[in-house]
């Protein structure tokens, strides 16, 4: 039996959706955020070292990192679906957005968090200063950042219905965290691509089954 150690509003969440719709068999084991630090709990780092989510357990193995956790249940469990066929394009483009996901997209989105979250847990006496600094810092670089990989997202989806081609992929899952956190925290939901992806996501069986086993998420 696979064990998802799943932390609440945490990228382990696709881990769980993939299980779902590849109908795999598996536990949740949950841990909570701190309500102030919103860090994980030291409990994690018993199960890894980084006391990072999401981590699996499989027949002893222990595997971490949202991307490896992906590529490893798709070839251990996924009996070639939700993978484009080796050697076509469609392959290419999968491996792609699989590593894009957690590579290129997040960096800006979460320098944003960052940055909006700043202002908050200063001093006050330096609190003007700082939300100036932050202010300053997402005006002149970060929300430019976001607002060219929104655009990238809307205009790859005008190619086909999914980013690895015309069918749904695990791609696609890797995919959702990053567009569902543009659409919470910088408007990406606006964007008629992008928004009718998130719709289609939203809709799929598998997507609201891992809702109810991991529960509620800030970004769905």
């Amino acid at each position: 039996m696979i064990i998802v150690h799943h932390l609440n509003n945490s990228r382990s969440q696709r881990v769980l959706w993939l299980l779902e719709e590849l109908g795999v068999p598996y536990e949740v084991k949950r841990y909570e955020r701190d309500a102030k630090t919103m860090l994980a709990p030291v409990e994690l780092r018993a199960i890894h070292p980084l006391g990072k989510s999401p981590v699996i357990a499989d027949n002893g193995k222990i595997i971490a990192e949202t991307g490896a956790i992906i590529d490893y249940l798709i070839e251990t469990h996924g009996q070639g679906r939700l993978i484009p066929a080796a050697g076509t394009a469609e392959r290419l483009r999968y491996t792609y957005w699989l590593h894009y996901a957690e590579g290129s997209a997040m960096t800006p989105l979460l320098l944003k968090l960052v940055f909006t979250a700043l202002p908050t847990r200063a001093p006050a006496l330096l609190r003007g200063l700082v939300k100036a600094i932050a202010n300053g810092a997402q005006k002149g670089f970060i929300d430019p950042q976001v607002t060219a990989h929104i655009d990238y997202w809307d205009d790859e989806l005008a190619k086909s219905p999914w980013f690895a081609g015309p069918d749904f992929t695990a791609a696609d899952i890797m995919m959702s965290f990053p567009l569902e956190a543009a659409a919470a925290r910088a408007g990406a939901g606006g964007r008629p691509r992008v928004k009718a992806f998130l719709e289609k996501i939203h809709a799929r069986p598998a997507y609201r089954q891992a809702l109810e086993r991991g529960g509620p998420y800030d970004y769905a």
